[in-house]
């Protein structure tokens, strides 16, 4: 299958994964379960298949940076390498929005996060820390009787 096609199923796929998790509110069992399970295996195993299939044809490797730029000359391998970012971005998504929920964070204040793991994956975990560390600062300290 010529990895053009393969790019047009990946992407939708990880799509519906992260509307679950804007909408993990409506059932956030589901969303977890598709979100942070069954999307990001379905995406992995797709990542495997290409990597057994493509992976010794691609040239360059990860001593510099120009070999890892001649590593994605190779469509599969650049494919894969798209098809990591949304297994593992979808994947952390689906630990925030879990850690929120059982933290009590506001989804509001968790949408922008998501956002941002989507498009820039470590900023928006870095957002959703500094997001908790806040907001656990404010929160009432236990008294001591």
């Amino acid at each position: 299958m010529p990895p053009e096609t393969l790019f047009q199923f990946a992407n939708p796929l990880a799509m519906t994964g992260w509307l679950a998790l804007a909408l993990s509110p409506l059932a956030p069992r589901l969303a977890n379960a598709y979100a942070g399970f069954v999307v990001p295996v379905i995406l992995s195993v797709g990542y495997a298949a290409l990597i057994l299939a493509f992976w010794s044809s691609a040239e360059g490797g990860y001593d510099s940076l120009a070999n890892v730029m001649r590593l994605f000359d190779n469509p599969h391998a650049a494919l894969a390498g798209w098809v990591h970012f949304l297994a593992f971005d979808l994947f952390v998504g689906a630990w925030a929005a879990r850690r929120a929920r059982a933290e009590g964070v506001p989804h509001i204040l968790v949408l922008p996060c998501l956002g941002l793991i989507f498009w820039f994956g470590p900023i928006g975990f870095l957002l959703f820390l500094v997001l908790r560390a806040g907001l656990s600062l404010r929160a009432p300290k236990p008294t001591e009787a």
